[in-house]
């Protein structure tokens, strides 16, 4: 009977071997944030590699927020953050407009869910600076000029009042893949007076207490985004 030969599995490198002993040594050893680690070179003889490998297993735990080296001193656990992840979310969106569109689903859906939150809670100043924003905002579009930066503070500071920093930071996350979305598409919006009215018509509903229409202005918002993701696709 003819038999198949399976195919070779092609083994880690070096330093992702390397990696992946550092984080299990973490883990097994139960080290909480700012714990030290050995120095390179003791690392190096305990694990029988080079110390070029550790240092590029150190280089990459770092890029995702496992450890920290400071200089001079050593290499300790990292507080855990969330922020290396959803930096690189940003810049692997870039020129692919579909996972872009699909970040804006969950934007909107996200935004949907909490806004309820923020009629709640919010406070009088947070409410005196939406409406001054959304008068920028006014400002710049009776000068025919955009206003993406408005745009953005004016989202940070709906959201701002529930003390959530993750969801500001994807906020953020949402901004940057724009910014760099439009570097490859054309998303320019095509009807700013509507974007400034959806804005203002939130922070009225908002400071009603109004937490329903709050949401459909929210939600009439990002249709009009998606109408320019779709014609974008279609040019």
């Amino acid at each position: 009977m003819n038999r198949t030969i399976k195919p070779l599995v092609k083994p880690q490198s070096l330093h992702a071997s390397v990696l992946e002993s550092v984080k299990a040594y973490i883990d097994e050893s139960g080290l909480p944030p700012g714990s030290p680690l050995p120095p390179e070179n003791d690392l190096a003889q305990q694990l029988g590699v080079s110390r070029n490998s550790v240092r590029e297993a150190v280089k990459a735990l770092e890029s995702v927020g496992i450890v920290e080296t400071r200089r001079g001193i050593g290499i300790f656990v990292s507080d855990f953050s969330f922020a290396p992840l959803l930096d690189n979310l940003a810049f692997g969106l870039r020129g692919r407009l579909d996972d872009f569109e699909e970040l804006l689903t969950i934007r909107r859906a996200l935004e949907g869910a909490l806004i309820g939150r923020t009629v709640e809670v919010i406070g009088a100043d947070d409410i005196a600076e939406l409406r001054a924003i959304t008068a920028q905002m006014k400002v710049r579009v009776d000068a025919g000029k955009s206003f993406l930066e408005e745009d953005r503070r004016f989202h940070r500071t709906l959201f701002r009042c529930q003390n959530n920093q993750l969801l500001l930071k994807l906020l953020d996350i949402f901004w940057q893949a724009f910014v760099k979305a439009s570097d490859f598409f054309n998303l320019e919006n095509r009807d700013p007076v509507a974007t400034w009215r959806d804005h203002h018509e939130i922070v009225e509903a908002v400071a009603e207490r109004d937490a329903e229409t709050a949401r459909e202005r929210l939600d009439h918002h990002y249709h009009g985004i998606s109408k320019i993701i779709a014609a974008s696709k279609a040019s």
